[in-house]
């Protein structure tokens, strides 16, 4: 599989995002070479931020929408950050296969919890994980919306911090 060719997809959507004022983050769920979900964050501008609408969390929705039966091991997870712990504990108990992002999450990154110290639900699960796949591409992005002054999501964080070192 193309790794670049589809972390490219994402980083478009994460693109858009960002042109929307959002945090530039996006994904797509690819299963024999096809996309068959896609989304980017929201909910993170004005006095609306929440922290339901993760770009993981709205692909997975969608592939739960094509009602298809697939073998969720072999879909790929392509990410421009590292998924959270809420969306990488979703990612797991949804079956997906492997997980590839560009840029890691120095805040609330979830994909080095040590699955085999956590409850039985969740040890026994099997992921690839695949980090820093066009990571210059998404820290680009990153560094556009943390040098925005109207961008208020996660400004001054570890993760804001992290980035603007860079």
């Amino acid at each position: 599989m193309n790794y670049e060719h589809f972390m490219e997809e994402a980083l478009g959507l994460a693109s858009k995002a960002l042109s929307a004022g959002e945090f530039p983050v996006g994904c797509i769920m690819v299963y024999d070479e096809a996309i068959l979900a896609a989304s980017s964050r929201t909910g993170t501008r004005g006095n609306s931020v929440n922290e339901i609408e993760h770009a993981e969390m709205v692909a997975l929705k969608r592939l739960a929408d094509l009602k298809e039966d697939l073998d969720k091991n072999r879909i790929t997870l392509f990410c421009t950050l590292e998924p959270c712990l809420m969306c990488f504990g979703a990612l797991l108990l949804s079956g997906i296969g492997e997980i590839v992002y560009a840029y890691e999450d120095v805040m609330g990154g979830g994909t080095k919890c040590d699955l085999t110290k956590l409850a039985p639900l969740y040890k026994n699960c099997q992921i690839s994980i695949v980090p820093n796949i066009l990571r210059a591409e998404s820290l680009k992005l990153f560094k556009a919306y943390f040098e925005n002054p109207k961008n208020t999501y996660w400004k001054e964080s570890l993760l804001s911090r992290h980035t603007l070192s860079q």
